[in-house]
């Protein structure tokens, strides 16, 4: 299910929140619990029913694991031998989803040969449910998941509005809210908060996101046709579509949770405000950053062992990102790229300090452009047309098919309605697009996002949550998933 349908605006979530809620104040909360965990099931089965079985499979053998590694004693080389081969079966579940027909593709390719590939179905979420149940084994393993039951295990994994697309969240952060009881109370602040955050996301994805997205899905189909200026836009239409797909989507997911009186943590921090690309990933998708420092970083070392073996560290962390992010070639080199980046910034650090903000932020702007343009691409082929067409300077101008995925109703009403506007309109070819790009300029490097604001229910507020939240109702014209979704 998604959080931009028709069927969980107006039935899924309402129906939710009442039966949560209503069985609380009745004090039956183990069975508020139980029925919050059973409504997550039908929201994450209702993408494809043979989805739920494998999320409970994994739930349940992976709680089994965590009990019995709490059971086991300290410096037990048992216990050691049984964490490791928890998180060897989870990532062997990924590997299989994921990445099984990837690698049969590259065996094919590179030695000749002509094995079948299975085209397996990718449980949707299956990597961020599987990450956050690592984390859970191996907080297990350090003892530090004494007094969890299994409802509560099971509704920290299953949790609807982090289920598909995170944040990844961790035990110590969502389990003493599911039992904490004054958290089981409606609070109307915090139901105030969350439906104007989710009334923002919202408007963020359909009205923004979805709009950059059709013009962007037309330009990487067609890598060749583009000229030097087009690809460039097109790089520009991406990096704001995935933006604002995932900003509205994390928007949307801590809205919800504070509905339900819970707080969810940061995990999008106006990451194109970064002066560098240290300071983009402490923005960017915080709770993967966070899972992959403490699970990845730290166990190898860290800092630790030298500089040398820093570095090192921090280029198996970004290689690690890259191969979560998808079965491709183009999300591999994207994430060395980025861990070849971390690693120059920090060598370069003294120098880069001298360098004057506006420079440091358009570097950094740009690499994060070029490098979501590989991030996307299809192929490496694709990505080295696009980087031809742009450093080569090819010759043309926007595609006029790219530019008419901006002439949506709200443009088109108002100039169809005041004369005067349509006339001006007409004689600026490719007005809408640029009007849409300024808006994401602004919006992301000017505007605040929800959490640097302080949330004070107002008049203005509410009205602006209504109009966001019909105007994006009315806007719901199809159903497009969150770019997450495929990770």
């Amino acid at each position: 299910m998604l959080f931009n349908s028709y069927i969980f605006i107006l039935f899924f979530l309402p129906v939710t929140l009442f039966l949560y809620f209503s069985l609380n104040r009745l004090r039956q909360e183990k069975l508020a619990k139980i029925v919050l965990i059973m409504m997550s099931c039908w929201f994450y089965a209702y993408f494809h029913i043979g989805y739920l079985a494998i999320i409970l499979l994994s739930v349940f053998c992976n709680y089994g694991i965590a009990r019995i590694l709490l059971s086991q004693s300290e410096g037990s080389i048992w216990k050691r031998k049984l964490l490791c081969a928890g998180i060897f079966a989870n990532v062997a579940v990924i590997f299989y989803y994921k990445y099984f027909d990837f690698l049969l593709e590259n065996v094919n390719y590179f030695f000749r040969v002509s094995y079948p590939v299975r085209n397996i179905i990718m449980p949707l979420g299956i990597s961020f449910f599987t990450l956050q149940q690592i984390s859970y084994l191996v907080d297990s393993y350090r003892g530090e998941t004494k007094g969890y039951g299994l409802t509560d295990y099971c509704l920290f994994v299953t949790f609807f509005p982090q289920l598909v697309a995170g944040p990844i969240v961790t035990h110590d952060e969502m389990m003493p809210q599911f039992q904490d009881r004054e958290r089981k109370r409606f609070s109307q602040e915090c139901f105030a908060r969350g439906l104007y955050w989710f009334a923002v996301g919202l408007f963020k994805k359909v009205l923004l996101a979805d709009t950059l997205g059709a013009a962007a899905d037309w330009g990487f189909l067609h890598p060749d046709t583009l000229s030097a200026a087009g690809s460039f836009v097109l790089s520009l239409l991406f990096v704001f579509q995935l933006y604002f797909d995932f900003s509205g989507y994390c928007d949307m997911a801590c809205g919800i949770a504070s509905m339900f009186h819970l707080d969810l943590p940061i995990n999008f921090n106006s990451p194109y405000k970064a002066h560098s690309i240290i300071d983009f990933w402490k923005r960017w998708h915080m709770s993967l950053t966070r899972f992959l420092r403490k699970y990845v970083y730290f166990p190898l070392g860290g800092s630790r062992r030298g500089t040398a073996r820093t570095y090192v560290n921090i280029m198996i962390v970004f290689l690690v990102s890259g191969i979560w992010h998808g079965a491709n070639w183009t999300y591999i080199l994207w994430g060395c790229m980025h861990g070849a980046a971390q690693v120059l910034n920090r060598i370069f650090a003294k120098l880069w300090d001298k360098v004057p903000k506006g420079i440091q932020w358009l570097a950094t702007f740009l690499f994060v452009d070029i490098a979501f343009m590989l991030f996307r691409s299809d192929t490496l082929g694709d990505f080295a047309v696009l980087c031809s067409n742009i450093f080569t300077g090819k010759s043309g101008g926007i595609s006029g098919e790219m530019i008419q995925c901006f002439d949506v109703i709200e443009f088109t009403y108002l100039e169809d309605h005041i004369g005067v506007l349509g006339q001006i309109m007409s004689r600026l070819p490719g007005i809408h697009m640029w009007l849409v790009l300024g808006i994401c300029f602004l919006v992301a490097l000017v505007g605040k996002n929800c959490y640097e604001r302080e949330f004070r229910p107002t008049a203005a507020k509410a009205l602006g949550s209504v109009v966001m939240l019909v105007w994006s109702v009315i806007s719901l014209s199809g159903l497009s998933t969150f770019l997450y979704f495929n990770f």
